[in-house]
């Protein structure tokens, strides 16, 4: 029998091209470094470099003013951190408390009334109540107004987060699953913490990822909901927003006041640090969370 020889497959094409991706996805990421870099440079930059050369990768003079400014408030953004801490994470908690059971309720085949319910958690998704309404029924009715509750209570359920939660219940759980539970006399609340939950980790982590993002960043209920007579309970955001305007106007007015014409106020400086300040707690903890992200939203967009 006459044998055929096989030569080898040249490998070197797979790593030249390994290589070049390599350093391609090594160009984007220094790319997309790059102006969380120049933020970080700016905020420990003096006024004047920055007005005389603007922003620099290595600034030309070293400054600490800006954050001196900033943390100059006392014990106002120690407070602000510690609010936004415990609002981030009553949120998360709660609304992951309150969607779970609901999206594993809708989920679920032998629930009857899903489709109504589906139809009247969308309502709200497409068309909402408006400002003035939602003002009225947190303040006249449940009484919100300056509590941890008027900055937690309305951003902590969300019919859209519900939807990805269903849907990775719905393709990631098997039936037989749950019936042999069900045979084993598990109760549905059962079911969900010990059975379901396990497996939907990365869904259930996206979401939460979603969460603490949108309550870390939100600032806006605190302007409407909080007095300012009540400013123990300003989160962090919106504090940094009050400290900004605060040195706005101190630059804009600083030429009229006696003694400050030579004066310069960090206030390009001081945006940066606020950004900088923004921005960490996220950065720390988005590769965390980065694993979580990918695969929950690959499965949980899935739709039968």
């Amino acid at each position: 029998m006459k044998s055929h020889y096989v030569k080898p497959q040249d490998s070197s094409f797979n790593r030249t091209t390994n290589i070049i991706m390599i350093i391609v996805f090594l160009i984007i990421i220094i790319l997309a470094f790059m102006p969380v870099l120049l933020v970080i440079m700016a905020s420990v930059s003096s006024e004047q470099s920055l007005i005389e050369y603007g922003y620099r990768f290595v600034p030309k003079e070293f400054s600490l003013d800006s954050f001196k400014y900033l943390f100059k408030s006392g014990s106002t953004l120690p407070r602000a951190v510690l609010n936004s801490v415990i609002i981030t994470v009553s949120g998360t908690v709660l609304g992951l408390l309150f969607m779970c059971p609901c999206a594993y309720a809708l989920s679920r085949k032998e629930f009857k009334h899903k489709k109504a319910l589906m139809v009247y958690l969308l309502i709200p998704m497409l068309f909402s109540g408006g400002l003035v309404s939602t003002y009225m029924v947190n303040t006249q009715i449940l009484h919100l107004k300056n509590t941890y509750l008027a900055l937690i209570l309305p951003s902590m359920c969300s019919t859209w987060y519900l939807m990805i939660l269903r849907n990775y219940f719905r393709t990631s759980v098997p039936d037989s699953l749950i019936e042999a539970g069900k045979m084993e006399g598990v109760s549905p609340i059962q079911s969900l913490s010990f059975i379901v939950i396990p497996i939907c980790k990365p869904v259930v982590m996206t979401v939460a990822v979603f969460q603490i993002f949108a309550y870390w960043n939100s600032w806006y209920p605190a302007l409407i909901y909080i007095d300012s007579n009540h400013r123990e309970l300003y989160p962090l955001q919106y504090v940094l927003v009050n400290i900004e305007r605060t040195i706005k106007a101190m630059t804009r007015d600083a030429a009229n006041l006696s003694g400050m014409n030579n004066v310069t106020l960090p206030s390009t400086a001081m945006r940066m640090a606020l950004v900088v300040v923004t921005i960490l707690p996220i950065m720390v903890l988005f590769p965390f969370f980065q694993r979580f992200l990918k695969t929950g939203m690959a499965i949980g967009a899935v739709k039968e």
